[in-house]
C-alpha cells in the first residue's frame, strides 16, 4: 500500500499526529538538561588512604603494596599507579572502557576488606573514588569581609553553606581558606619529665574523657528513659580540669602539665578577595542535573544571602554556566541560521512560496521529533547533540523535496491534488528511502566506537539518524497532505519555462498585484541565474562526454594526489 494513500484520505488524523509529536518535543525541549558535553565517566577508581604524620617510604610499605597486591586481581583491571606523599596512598585503577564501575567497585570492596588485617590498625579506612567529570565544581565563588578571619570561616559554615546545599541540584558545598577553630594543648615538657607522665598518657586521657557514652534504658513505671552519659568537652576549663593521672592520691591535671589555648589550625593555604583575607566557595551539582538551571539557582541564592548577610560579600569566580550557555547557544544560532539559510535556498531553486513552506514544515517537526528522543533516551542539549542537529538540518529536507516535485509533475499532467499526491509518493518512496538509508549507514560505526571517541560521537549519531527517519517520515506522509491541501499551482500552459520552477499565484508568471512587484523581480532574477548555470552545465557535460580519456586522466590525478597529502595531514 502506498504509504501517502492513508494520510491524503484523512488529513484530519494526520494533522492531529503530527501535533502531538511537536506538542511532545516542545515538552522534551523545555525539560532537557543543558550541558557542554555528554555525560562522561573515566574507567579509573582510585583507593585513597590516610595515615597521619607517615612517611612516603612507610606508606608505601606497610599501606600501597599490600593494597595493590590485593588489587591486582580485580577483573577487567588494565593498569595501576599509586602514589605514596606523607600520610596519603594513592592507588589508581585504569578499566576497560565499557566495564561496569558499579561492579568494579564493589569487586574492589570486597578484596580491601580481605586485606584489612594486614595493614596498621590506627590507619583511616581506604576510601573508594570514582573518576566522574560531574563531580568538579560547576561554581567558583570569593567570601570577602572585614570579621576576623576564624569568625568569617564561622559564619560561612553556619549560616551560607546550608543554604547553599539546599539549592535544588547541589549536591555538596565546599569552603577553603579562612581560619578552622582548633584547641591547642601545648604540652610542657619539665613537668612531663617531672611527673614521670607520658605524652600518650595525656591524649589518652583527652580521648577517654571526651565522649557521649550511651547507658541504656531504664525503666521508670510505664515509661522508658534513655540515658547517656554526656562527656563532650563544651569549653577550655572542661578541657584543664580533666586529669590525668593520681600522684599519691593527688590529681595531676591536664593544667598542671599543658597550657591549653583556643586557637585555630595550621595555615596552609592563604586566599585574599580584592586583598583582603577570604574564603573560597565550590559548588558541586548532582549526577545527571542540569548545569545551567543549578548554577542560575545558586546564583540567585547567592544574591539573597549578600542582602540577608551585609557583613559579608560573595563574589561569584568562576561560572562554568556561562561557558556553557554560550557555547550551546553559539551552536543553537548556526542551526537556526543553518535552517533558514536552506529555506531560502529552497526558495531560490522552487520560485514556489507554497512549495517552499510545504517543504519546510519538515525541519522544524523532525528536529522537535529528535528532542523527544533526547529526552527518553536521556541526553542532554550539548556541543554534540546541537551539532548533530547542525549537520543534518540540511539534510532534513531532502526527502521532502524530491516528493514535492514528482507531486508537481503530476499535477502538470492535470491530475487533482490527492491523485498527484498519492501517485507522486509512491513512484519516489523507494528512492528516497534508499538515499535516508545510505546516509544513515554512514553514522552505523560511530555506534560501536569505544572510548572517549565513542562516548562522545554516539549522541550526535544518534540524533543525526533520528532526525533524518522524522524527515523520511515526514517527507511520505505530511508533504503530500499539505501538497494536495495547500500547494498553488499555475496553469502548465503559461507558467513553464524551459528551464524555470514552478509558478503560483504571487509568482512572476501568476499575475501578481503590484506590491508584490519586488518578488517577481528576484524569481525573475533567480530564474535567469539558473538557467545560466544549466547552460554552462550541458556544455561542460558536453565536453566531458566527448573527451573520456580525459576527464578519466585528470580524476585519476586529483586522486592520486590527495592520497599523497593524507601523510602531510596533523593529527
Amino acid at each position: 500500500m502506498n504509504t501517502a494513500e492513508g494520510p491524503v484520505r484523512r488529513p484530519i488524523l494526520t494533522l492531529v499526529i503530527f501535533f502531538i509529536v511537536i506538542i511532545l518535543g516542545a515538552v522534551s525541549l523545555s525539560r532537557l538538561s543543558i550541558d557542554l558535553m555528554p555525560e562522561i565517566t573515566y574507567p579509573t577508581i582510585s583507593v585513597v588512604t590516610s595515615y597521619g604524620n607517615v612517611g612516603p617510604q612507610e606508606m608505601e610499605e606497610l599501606v600501597t603494596r599490600p593494597i595493590e597486591e590485593a588489587l591486582a586481581a580485580v577483573q577487567g583491571v588494565e593498569e595501576i599507579n599509586s602514589t605514596s606523599t606523607e600520610g596519603m596512598s594513592l592507588v589508581r585503577m585504569s578499566f576497560a572502557w565499557g566495564t561496569d564501575l558499579d561492579e568494579a567497585a564493589n569487586d574492589i570492596r570486597d578484596r580491601i576488606d580481605r586485606v584489612l588485617g594486614r595493614l596498621p590498625e590506627d590507619i583511616e579506612r581506604p576510601m573508594i573514588r570514582k573518576f566522574d567529570l560531574s563531580a568538579f565544581p560547576i561554581l567558583m565563588a570569593g567570601v570577602s569581609s572585614n570579621m576576623n578571619p576564624r569568625d568569617l570561616r564561622q559564619l560561612t559554615e553556619d549560616q551560607v553553606k546550608y543554604r547553599l546545599e539546599r539549592v535544588p541540584g547541589v549536591a555538596a558545598v565546599d569552603i577553603w581558606g579562612g581560619l578552622s577553630r582548633e584547641i591547642h594543648v601545648n604540652l610542657k615538657a619539665a613537668q612531663l619529665k617531672a611527673l614521670g607522665i607520658s605524652a600518650e598518657a595525656v591524649i589518652s586521657a583527652l580521648r577517654n574523657e571526651n565522649r557521649n557514652v550511651p547507658a541504656g534504658l531504664y525503666e521508670k513505671g510505664t515509661s522508658e528513659v534513655l540515658v547517656r552519659t554526656q562527656g563532650e568537652f563544651t569549653s577550655l576549663e572542661e578541657i584543664e580540669n580533666t586529669v590525668v593521672t593520681m600522684r599519691g592520691g593527688t590529681p595531676i591535671q591536664i593544667k598542671d602539665v599543658a597550657d591549653v589555648e583556643d586557637s585555630w589550625e595550621e595555615v596552609r593555604r592563604l586566599i585574599r578577595i580584592d586583598g583582603k583575607p577570604g574564603l573560597h566557595i565550590s559548588v558541586s551539582k548532582q549526577s545527571g542535573a542540569n548545569t545551567v538551571k543549578v548554577a542560575e539557582a545558586a546564583n540567585a541564592e547567592i544574591e539573597r544571602i549578600n542582602r540577608d548577610i551585609p557583613q559579608i560579600k560573595i563574589l561569584p569566580l568562576i561560572d562554568t554556566s556561562k561557558y556553557i550557555k554560550q557555547s550551546v547557544d553559539n551552536v543553537g544560532r548556526s542551526a537556526i541560521l543553518g535552517g533558514i539559510l536552506a529555506i531560502v535556498i529552497l526558495l531560490f531553486f522552487l520560485r514556489n512560496i507554497s512549495s517552499t513552506a510545504i517543504v519546510a514544515t519538515a525541519i522544524p517537526i523532525s528536529v522537535l521529533a529528535t528532542f523527544g528522543l533526547m529526552y527518553f533516551s536521556g541526553f542532554t542539549l550539548n556541543i554534540m547533540t546541537f551539532g548533530g542537529l547542525a549537520l543534518g538540518i540540511g539534510m532534513l529536507v531532502d526527502s521532502a523535496i524530491v516528493v514535492i516535485e514528482n507531486i508537481y509533475r503530476h499535477r502538470e499532467q492535470g491530475e487533482t491534488p490527492e491523485v498527484s499526491a498519492v501517485k507522486g509518493t509512491g513512484e519516489v518512496s523507494a528512492a528516497i528511502l534508499a538515499s535516508v538509508l545510505t546516509t544513515i549507514v554512514v553514522f552505523l560505526p560511530v555506534v560501536f566506537i569505544r572510548g572517549m571517541s565513542g562516548i562522545l560521537f554516539r549522541q550526535m549519531a544518534y540524533v543525526v539518524s533520528f532526525s533524518l527517519l522524522c524527515s523520511l517520515v515526514v517527507a511520505l506522509t505530511l508533504i503530500p497532505v499539505l501538497a494536495s491541501k495547500f500547494l498553488k499551482y499555475g496553469a502548465a500552459g503559461n507558467s513553464k519555462k524551459p528551464c524555470a520552477g514552478p509558478a503560483e499565484s504571487g509568482s512572476p508568471e501568476a499575475g501578481a498585484p503590484a506590491r508584490r512587484s519586488w518578488l517577481r523581480r528576484a524569481f525573475g532574477a533567480s530564474e535567469r541565474l539558473i538557467c545560466g548555470i544549466e547552460d554552462r552545465y550541458k556544455r561542460l557535460l558536453d565536453w566531458a562526454l566527448g573527451h573520456r580519456k580525459s576527464v578519466i586522466g585528470i580524476t585519476a590525478i586529483l586522486f592520486i594526489i590527495s592520497v599523497v597529502l593524507i601523510r602531510f595531514i596533523g593529527v
